[in-house]
């Protein structure tokens, strides 16, 4: 049986795409995680330490009876989370300060912030 001469080049293609698509996957498994609850119209912590200049990635899991949307105006970041449901969402790096958000649905009570340090 006879190889054709572009199968070579077409299985390095397919290392070489799994390995792109294994490194971001790699990366993000090494990227902090914080995780809020939204719960009684709060969001706990309501205060997160982050690293500066560090992507983070934030897990919201919603114990509402609604649901709930996680917002920031800088940078600019919405997370619908149904009730009983958990989500995640990737941040920038941010610079060394404090950062506000709040719950959509409960402008009063789900406040908080990232601080930057």
């Amino acid at each position: 049986m006879k190889i054709p001469a572009s199968l070579p080049a077409s299985v390095l293609g397919m290392t070489l795409a799994a390995a792109f698509l294994a490194a971001p996957a790699a990366a993000r498994a090494d990227m902090p995680t914080f995780e809020v609850v939204a719960e009684n119209g709060r969001f706990t912590p309501d205060t997160i330490e982050v690293p500066a200049n560090t992507r983070f990635r934030l897990q919201l899991t919603n114990r509402n009876v609604g649901p709930e949307e996680f917002e920031t105006s800088t940078p600019f970041k919405e997370l619908v989370v149904g009730p009983g449901v958990s989500r995640t969402t990737i941040f920038p790096p941010l610079k060394p300060g404090t950062y506000p958000f709040f719950g959509e649905f409960h402008p009063e009570t789900a406040k908080g912030r990232f601080v930057a340090k």
